[in-house]
């Protein structure tokens, strides 16, 4: 410090704390955070990605405040297409969908790689059937003939996951029934035996296998089927121009992806942790498991593969949803991961 400067604060305390001040009305203002609206087609652990960006702080740190709103199903999607919200996580599927009817969307990363669903059914009817859970997955799809199956969503992806698992054991799909019906009806109907089982991501699949009410028949973490790998879900996407105009908010939410990413496999108690705050009703041990298949889904990086982009339109073409001559010419334009490095 200089000689004056310590003349002056040796001085009245007037002068020192207007000389403060003066300091203080130099000082640059904190840089204010990004403001962006992210869709969410339902509240579930399958968009882990968000919760932890959100509540370890990566979003924060990257500088960007985001609001969340919830849209059901494809909503979510249309809504960025329509410009009332700047991202969404959706499927590969969406993502060709809209490119199709020239609403061409941009995947800037990519949370899952691998089928996120289970599908179960009940104890009971595994046991009088003598179901072998080690058996081949042709041979264990046979038990989804003829039963009655809980689903999100018709036509959705968890449905399409659903009929390929069902076309492996080499029967007419349309001999199950299919109930589309939210998780809580799901498990209540699954538990008076109104349906004989269901496919769904975390955590109801894990919820009845914990109990002991429910045996798997299919579980996507593990790979099964081969055909629907890699799979594009879990993409975050937005409008092309957004990133055109305004590349650095991309690039902060590309890099808060990435920190969730390495957070899921490098600091497992904390995005437990996490879980236990936003799914505060689901037993600790229903938890473990699902993260445990979270985990498994979710690659180190999460650069968009355009391979697993395409996997979406060939899933909706294996499950009868779309006619093999309407897949796009190409994929080009649809993702990159530039927003990652």
């Amino acid at each position: 410090m200089s000689a004056l400067l310590r003349r002056i604060f040796a001085g009245s305390g007037a002068v020192a704390l207007g000389f403060c001040l003066v300091l203080g009305a130099g000082t640059p203002a904190r840089a204010q955070a990004d403001q962006v609206t992210l869709a969410l087609p339902t509240e579930g652990m399958q968009f882990l990605a968000y919760y932890v960006a959100e509540d370890m702080g990566f979003f924060r740190a990257e500088g960007v405040e985001v609001k969340k709103i919830v849209l059901a199903g494809v909503a979510s999607f249309n809504a960025v297409v329509s410009g009332s919200a700047d991202f969404a996580f959706a499927s590969g599927a969406s993502l060709t969908r809209a490119a199709a009817r020239g609403q061409r969307m941009l995947a800037i990363a990519q949370m899952n790689n691998l089928p996120s669903w289970d599908i179960v059914v009940r104890k009971d009817i595994a046991e009088a059937a003598h179901f072998d859970p080690n058996a081949p997955l042709a041979q264990r799809a046979k038990i989804l003939q003829g039963r009655t199956i809980g689903t999100q969503g018709i036509n959705a992806l968890d449905h399409a996951y659903l009929r390929i698992v069902a076309k492996q054991g080499g029967f007419d799909v349309e001999s199950m029934t299919v109930s589309a019906m939210a998780p809580t009806d799901t498990l209540a109907a699954f538990a008076r035996k109104a349906i004989d089982g269901f496919v769904s991501a975390p955590p109801w699949p894990q919820q009845v296998e914990d109990d002991g009410s429910a045996i798997a028949i299919a579980i996507g973490p593990h790979g099964e089927p081969a055909s629907m790998v890699p799979i594009a879900s879990g993409l975050l996407v937005t409008r092309p121009q957004i990133c055109a105009e305004r590349r650095p908010l991309c690039v902060k939410m590309g890099h808060a992806m990435v920190a969730a990413a390495k957070a899921a496999r490098e600091q497992p108690k904390e995005v437990l942790a996490v879980l236990q705050k936003r799914f505060d009703k689901i037993k600790d041990s229903v938890l473990a498991r699902s993260l445990d298949s979270l985990t498994k889904v979710m690659p180190p990086m999460p650069a968009v593969d355009p391979k697993a982009v395409r996997k979406g339109d060939e899933i909706n073409v294996e499950a009868g949803f779309m006619k093999p001559e309407d897949l796009l010419s190409s994929y080009d334009g649809l993702s990159t991961d530039e927003f990652l490095r």
